[in-house]
């Protein structure tokens, strides 16, 4: 066990809360303070644009740990109070109350705040992006049978969120600037399965324009596109994206370039080590650093970075060689991904079929397995991840 005796774990979602866990099932016996700049304790974020969105769920439904949980752990725990610098020399985290945390070591799991449009800075009513508990609620608010609701951005959340909107009565339109909304993230056909079924939904469609500005008189009125035309809505939802929030890390001498620019270890120099959203590593298959924006990557990236900090320089440490996993809910359908089959070239479904909405499907590109897709398919999907892990050749067995 290492001489530590104080540690910082910045960012008290999902990454932050397992990070900390993860120390104490290791035996880490010190000091452990867990900050978050929200009020909440951590809380699980992907049901946000689904059941809490949609009014299935309240609030407390998505509390990732109970009180006593959290008890158990010794936390030090310091809500509601944004970290703004570390000080490397000082081993301490200063926060936005004043007051400072001593850290002989820290992990950084700050996450991502999501972009907006231009004209959306300060608070426009009727101008919403979804990370938060809070900006879920607020949105809430303002959906209802006849609302006019325009969904920017052709991503995962912005599917999400337009499938609960049209539940819930809301006119929908969904702008993406991609021909395929989510081809990016699940390739092109399962993409088109579900731009399909939103269109039989109810919701519109814009492809291929990207929006310019935000339109307002007094509150969102919609956006102007790049083409200079425009479409008009009730209440906007931004869902173009985010950027890591590592603002705080400026000046402490931590490497940054789209994220804590880490090793293959979560290390990013001596005393640091980063996890979940705002992490930057070093991809096994090619080398070039990439973050993965994902529920699953923040649990096992922080545990990899909790027991490798505990091992020290002089340790046995593990590299973290993860297989990406992401998942979607979508009309009753749970779209389950490996790897990145948004980057393939080829797909071939093995098990199932597209028009039955149950499939399993591997994906491909330069001869290699690089990702596998479906719906309602664990058992086929199970075998296909351990081809993508291995980078099987193309055609895989399964095939």
């Amino acid at each position: 066990m290492t001489a530590l005796r104080d540690v910082a774990v910045v960012g008290a979602g999902a990454a932050g809360l397992h990070a900390a866990e993860a120390l104490r099932r290791a035996g880490y016996d010190g000091r452990l303070a867990l900050i978050g700049a929200e009020d909440e304790p951590p809380y699980d974020r992907p049901p946000l644009s689904k059941h809490l969105l949609g009014g299935e769920w309240q609030p407390d439904r998505l509390a990732l740990r109970g009180p006593q949980a959290l008890e158990e752990l010794r936390l030090d725990l310091r809500l509601g109070v944004p970290a703004e610098r570390l000080d490397r020399r000082e081993r301490t985290v200063r926060l936005a109350d004043g007051h400072r945390v001593r850290c002989d070591a820290v992990i950084v799991a700050t996450g991502v705040r999501p972009r907006r449009l231009p004209g959306a800075d300060g608070p426009v009513p009727g101008a919403h992006v979804l990370r938060t508990l809070g900006d879920a609620l607020a949105l809430r608010e303002e959906l209802r049978a006849g609302t006019r609701l325009l969904v920017v951005g052709g991503g995962l959340l912005g599917a999400e969120a337009a499938a609960t909107a049209v539940g819930l009565g809301a006119e929908v339109t969904w702008l993406a600037s991609a021909a395929v909304p989510q081809a990016a993230v699940l390739g092109t056909e399962t993409a088109a399965l579900l731009a399909g079924l939103h269109r039989e939904h109810g919701v519109r469609i814009h492809r291929g324009t990207a929006a310019a500005l935000l339109r307002r008189h007094g509150r969102a009125a919609g956006v102007r596109l790049t083409d200079g035309s425009e479409l008009a809505a009730d209440t906007v939802l931004m869902a173009i994206g985010s950027e890591p929030a590592t603002e705080w890390l400026a000046d402490s001498g931590v490497p940054l370039d789209d994220g804590v620019v880490c090793d293959a270890y979560c290390a990013a120099g001596p005393g640091v080590w980063a996890a979940g959203d705002a992490a930057s590593w070093p991809d096994p298959s090619t080398g070039r650093h990439h973050r993965l924006e994902q529920r699953t990557n923040a649990t096992e990236q922080a545990v990899h970075a909790a027991r490798n900090l505990l091992a020290g320089p002089d340790g046995v440490r593990q590299a973290y060689q993860p297989v990406p996993y992401l998942w979607t809910d979508q009309y009753g359908l749970r779209v389950q991904a490996f790897g990145r089959p948004g980057d393939a070239d080829r797909f071939e479904v093995v098990d199932g079929s597209l028009a039955d909405h149950r499939f399993a499907a591997v994906c491909g590109r330069a001869g290699l397995v690089t990702g596998a897709v479906g719906i309602a398919s664990a058992r086929a999907l199970r075998h296909l991840r351990a081809q993508v892990a291995a980078h099987s050749a193309w055609p895989s067995e399964a095939s």
